[in-house]
């Protein structure tokens, strides 16, 4: 078992050899404009697995992962030549969520702000319910006498 150091090392030149050369050797006018996100050897460095997202919609993302799936082993045969280690890593290619999960963010950051707005439009021309210093006080000097002498 390799340790946690080389399997990163190995995972992102992994990586780095992907994003770099995907469009050259699938070699289809069909694959997306493809971005590699993250690459994950597992500690025996027996398989790796990419994770890349896609520019565009559904059909596009399809079309993709299909010729991914299909181009696997030249992919894998290519970073076997350029990694040069006794066995080369089994590829897996799977679609990251992370463009699905900022825009979810970022439809909820837009409603909080939203509900920000509202709120504060709510509160501007704001008025206490009962007198502005509810706190009761001696209206004179006097009361305060009376008060003394009682004690």
């Amino acid at each position: 078992m390799a340790d946690a150091g080389r399997a990163r090392k190995i995972a992102d030149r992994i990586k780095t050899l992907i994003a770099a050369n995907v469009a050259s050797i699938v070699k289809d006018p069909d694959l997306g404009f493809i971005t590699i996100t993250d690459v994950r050897v597992t500690g025996d460095l027996q398989h790796a697995s990419v994770f890349y997202t896609v520019f565009g919609d559904e059909a596009q993302r399809e079309k993709t992962a299909a010729l991914l799936e299909k181009n696997k082993g030249k992919l894998r045969s290519f970073v076997g030549q350029q990694i040069q280690i006794r066995l080369t890593p089994s590829l897996d290619f799977f679609a990251d969520a992370i463009p699905e999960t900022a825009a979810h963010l970022e439809d909820l950051l837009r409603e909080a702000k939203d509900r920000d707005a509202a709120v504060a439009a709510a509160a501007e021309g704001a008025t206490y319910a009962g007198e502005p210093d509810p706190y009761k006080k001696p209206e004179d000097a006097s009361d305060l006498d009376d008060a003394d002498a009682r004690s």
